[in-house]
């Protein structure tokens, strides 16, 4: 059979995460600058998409250049003391206009229903409200942050009603007390309140100053190292790496940080296995774990090219279901990137290394040695002293790691008597 065009192999790639993602809620932050942008009609296509596609969505903007251009025509700015804004009656004034001002924008675009755009025939109820309650910042080191505020709480049964509705919930950078105040938000703290209240399934912030080439994958508890290496790190990158970061371990599985600007990203970062922004997790998003029957497709999957090629020897689907708890495995969105399997021979204090093998989409990222690493691991806790492999085509990967060349008769009797001597497999040998 040919090859599928790419738009039909994107389909088919898409479609377990078209499946993963119906009835989840995602919460997503965006800038001012994006409803600013000419292109923000094809990234609001993008969210009507997501909400065909039974997503549950939360959408926090901000309104910062809409805000600065208000505050330019009365001869005022933000002022900004230690990163913090400082919210003044006038700058609220001007935080108040803006924010209602891209909230129109965002809900009349979302209404957009013409023939022949993307959405024809397409209603999506839009909804905003005074979920959010606020509380000043106060005065810090003697400053007075005036009206910015920080949330204190956000009304998650109000949002759970909207989305149970079918509508998105559209969040300004604004909170509301219970003396009537109004206060002016981080949007990147009310996107993180409100992913924590609803214990969302992502919260996705889209960034106007992070790199394409950024990390792809930061654990929650390594974000502060990240920040302290990157001293050229923009304050909103910081910022939400950080919300990311508090969101996690308050229960969110994941945030991602993805490029705005980018054409579709996205999109690519939701339906595809790599992304394309950074991801932050609690967990490492690709765990090594053991392996269990039901992964014993894909593991042959992964297997068989290289047996074909002669560099691993053929194993059939019965032998490997047999065998199947000596495998460990990592996994990335359903599809097995590695695997690697143990044999002992416990009477000579020696194990075998066997079918270590990475997928060829994702080589180069240390999941080899992370398995090499792991097993020998388990080796030492059953007092094994040695580990060895045969092996054709990849000796000096194994050389590079600290095996070294050994002789036939250096093996156990029981896998000596099992050695082919029509692949001449070469022996390497490395202690524990």
């Amino acid at each position: 059979m040919s090859e599928p065009d790419p738009f039909v192999a994107w389909m088919r790639q898409a479609t377990p995460y078209i499946h993963a993602h119906r009835g989840c809620t995602f919460v997503i932050a965006f800038g001012g600058e994006a409803v600013a942008d000419a292109q923000f009609p094809s990234l609001v296509h993008d969210i009507a998409l997501l909400h065909g596609c039974g997503i549950r969505l939360v959408l926090v903007h901000g309104a910062r250049p809409q805000i600065e251009e208000r505050l330019a025509q009365h001869g005022a700015q933000l002022r900004y003391v230690n990163g913090l804004r400082v919210t003044d009656a006038t700058a609220l004034r001007c935080v108040k206009e803006a924010a209602g001002t891209v909230r129109v924008e965002i809900e009349a675009l979302l209404s957009l229903g013409l023939a022949n755009s993307p959405m024809a025939g397409v209603h999506i109820p839009v909804v905003s409200g005074n979920v959010v309650t606020a509380r000043p910042l106060g005065v810090i080191d003697g400053v007075d942050y005036g009206h910015t505020g920080a949330v204190r709480r956000v009304n998650q049964q109000m949002l759970r009603a909207l989305l149970d509705q079918g509508a998105v919930a559209l969040m300004p950078p604004l909170g509301y007390s219970p003396t009537g105040e109004v206060f002016n938000l981080s949007a990147a703290d009310v996107a993180r309140s409100a992913a924590v209240a609803l214990e969302a399934d992502k919260l996705i912030f889209l960034l106007e100053n992070i790199a394409a080439t950024s990390t792809p994958q930061v654990l929650a508890r390594d974000v502060e190292a990240v920040i302290s290496a990157t001293p050229d790190l923009h304050p909103e990158v910081s910022a939400c790496l950080r919300a990311g970061a508090d969101a996690c371990q308050h229960g969110v599985r994941r945030v991602h940080l993805v490029a705005r600007q980018q054409p579709g990203a996205l999109l690519r970062e939701l339906f595809t296995r790599d992304g394309s922004g950074t991801l932050i997790s609690a967990e490492p998003y690709e765990p090594l774990r053991p392996a269990r029957i039901e992964d014993v497709t894909g593991i042959l999957a992964l297997l068989r090219p290289l047996e074909e090629r002669g560099v691993l020897v053929r194993r059939e689907r019965e032998r490997l279901e047999t065998e199947i708890e000596r495998f460990v495995l990592t996994e990335r969105d359903g599809l097995i990137t590695s695997c690697a399997a143990l044999y002992d021979y416990p009477a000579d204090s020696m194990a075998e290394l066997a079918c270590l093998v990475v997928h060829p989409d994702y080589r180069g990222n240390q999941r080899g040695e992370r398995l090499l690493e792991h097993l020998a691991q388990q080796a030492r806790a059953r007092n094994i002293k040695q580990l060895f492999v045969l092996t054709t085509q990849t000796a000096h990967w194994f050389q590079e790691r600290g095996f070294q060349a050994a002789e036939l008769n250096a093996l156990p009797m029981a896998k000596q008597a099992l050695y082919n001597f029509q692949r001449r497999s070469k022996v390497f040998m490395k202690p524990l």
